[in-house]
């Protein structure tokens, strides 16, 4: 099912993966943006890795590994914000992917996207030019999206499935919301910490203390959402104190939890 949304600025369609794409896909929307001046965002970091196979305006990123133009890109696992500019008109489809349905449809180590954003001809060849360029003579945002969803699919069903060590440790992660230890993990495995890191960074790109910070972070984020005290979300969410929580925002998003996310009326 497609839902269309508009916004200041942007207009899109957002569509629910089909159920073979699921396990790889977590997000999948067409969009135009019309800015007629530079429109800045500050993209705090998520547990997963970003796609966008755009045309018309590229878009100005600016993060760890320095500064970017373009159109059509993949993001790999970060641990700090990237700062984006639009200008002009902009369309395209983004993708978002779990990191490990990310290294299956790339093919690459995910440690070579780490805190990296990258043009999709650098990952994707010549796959994305020609994929790129069917999006841009798709009739409509619905049409985009359907014809991105067969091409995702039929890629990924050509491509090995994960390393199964890794895909339970992530499940791990990820279902505990980053509070499992990364010795616990290792012991399960019967593998070595050293081991461990290693296929984290070949599978997911960050390692898994590190990854656990993100998932950690996105956890916080939205208990503060829905209301939670800065208090309680750092009890709950496996933070030493506030202080520790305030830290790790700084970091991650450039912000203090309640500068990111307003809540006047919720004590902290």
């Amino acid at each position: 099912m497609d839902d269309a949304a508009v916004a200041e600025g942007l207009t899109f369609t957002e569509r629910e993966p089909g159920p073979f794409l699921r396990p790889h896909v977590t997000h999948l929307s067409a969009y135009t943006e019309r800015h007629t001046v530079p429109t800045p965002r500050r993209q705090p970091p998520f547990a997963g890795v970003v796609m966008i196979f755009g045309f018309g305006a590229p878009l100005a990123l600016s993060g760890p590994a320095g500064f970017r133009r373009l159109a059509s890109f993949a993001g790999g696992l970060h641990d700090t914000y990237v700062d984006t500019t639009t200008a002009g008109v902009a369309e395209g489809v983004q993708v978002n992917l779990t990191p490990l349905g990310a290294r299956r449809l790339l093919g690459v180590p995910m440690r070579e996207l780490t805190n990296r954003v990258v043009s999709l001809e650098e990952v994707l060849g010549s796959w994305a030019t020609a994929t790129v360029e069917r999006l841009a003579e798709a009739p409509g945002e619905a049409a985009r999206i359907a014809l991105l969803h067969e091409a995702l699919s039929g890629r990924i069903a050509e491509t090995p499935g994960p390393d199964r060590g890794i895909g339970w440790a992530w499940g791990r992660l990820v279902a505990t919301r980053g509070t499992v230890s990364v010795a616990s993990m290792a012991a399960e495995l019967g593998w070595s910490h050293r081991h461990l890191v290693s296929r984290f960074h070949d599978q997911i790109g960050l390692a898994p203390k590190a990854a656990a910070r993100v998932l950690r972070f996105e956890h916080a984020t939205g208990r503060l959402r829905s209301g939670m005290s800065l208090a309680d979300t750092a009890a709950t969410c496996g933070y030493y104190d506030q202080a520790h929580m305030n830290r790790d925002f700084r970091i991650m998003a450039g912000a203090t939890p309640r500068a990111l996310v307003p809540s006047p009326h919720v004590p902290g």
